[in-house]
């Protein structure tokens, strides 16, 4: 429980700085597309004022959508809430699951091998009509 939950502090302190980088980079391209618009009317031009990136992220999500995010939630807010979960094993030691990095020790399972009652000599079209 000890690893999982400092594993999901761990993305969410990547999540916070990664979220917070993006909204910078959308506020810089914001700043770089009034530069140009600016330009593009001094000079009477008509350059484009964002990259395709930049202007899917200002017109899907945009800055303040991003720092929004981030305000609405503190880092550590959920509460780690413990539920009793009755003793189903009689108390024996949980088999062990490489999901969280145990290694299983053991034989491994092999199938049963095939006999030749077991498998049966497919039929040709032929057989099948007749």
């Amino acid at each position: 429980m000890k690893r999982a939950i400092k594993l999901r502090a761990k993305a969410d302190q990547k999540a916070r700085r990664y979220t917070q980088l993006l909204a910078d980079a959308i506020g810089a391209a914001e700043d770089a597309a009034m530069q140009m618009d600016a330009l593009n009317q001094l000079y009477n031009v008509d350059v484009s004022t964002y990259t395709l990136l930049t202007q899917a992220l200002h017109a899907n999500s945009g800055q303040e959508v991003l720092v929004d995010h981030l305000a609405q939630s503190t880092p550590g807010e959920e509460a780690v809430l413990f539920n009793q979960v009755p003793d189903g094993n009689g108390g024996q030691e949980l088999p062990a699951n490489p999901l969280f990095g145990e290694l299983v020790a053991g034989t491994p399972i092999m199938p049963p091998a095939q006999t030749a009652f077991d498998v049966a000599p497919k039929k040709t079209p032929e057989q099948v009509s007749n």
